[in-house]
């Protein structure tokens, strides 16, 4: 018994077109969860800039007790004015920051324009390590008497920073 086949025309011709209105659909909500997940994807570091104020160069203090680590273009640190290896370095702050009190372990950096960044990274790391308790970055060049550098007494005044 064989069947026979019967084929039956569409009334309507099939339709070759692409429905868009899904994909419009799901593209809309994915717009949506991205709009309302992107604020909360903000992260925020948390920075105390000081307030600015203009000290004469005649009223700084000339208290040997700061440390301000310097850094060369050449990758050379020298804490005050004084040179000190690499390797030296963690241990020669920690005896200075070990006679000062908790609160008083204040450690300026001042870095060379064309100093690895690397290397300032690393002075950061071993002033942590070394026990300091606020690490500050000087943004201009520190004159010598707040470097702890002696103070010639006949020397005229320093010019004041160019604004």
């Amino acid at each position: 018994m064989s069947a026979k086949r019967k084929f039956i025309k569409a009334s309507i011709p099939p339709n070759s077109e692409i429905n868009v209105t899904p994909l419009v659909d799901v593209v809309l909500v994915l717009l949506i969860i991205f709009m309302v997940v992107t604020p909360l994807l903000e992260k925020d570091i948390e920075v105390r800039i000081p307030e600015t104020e203009d000290v004469p160069v005649e009223q700084m203090p000339q208290d040997n007790s700061q440390l301000i680590v310097k850094l060369d273009a050449d990758g050379t640190y020298s804490i005050n004015t004084e040179t000190v290896q690499k390797d030296e370095y963690v241990n020669k702050l920690r005896r200075m920051l070990t006679a000062k009190k908790k609160e008083d372990r204040i450690v300026f950096f001042v870095a060379d324009d064309k100093a690895n960044y690397g290397l300032l990274v690393a002075a950061f790391d071993g002033a942590k390590q070394a026990g300091a308790f606020v690490l500050g970055m000087a943004t201009e060049d520190i004159p010598a008497a707040a470097a702890g550098a002696p103070v010639d007494p006949n020397a005229p005044p320093a010019p004041p920073p160019a604004p």
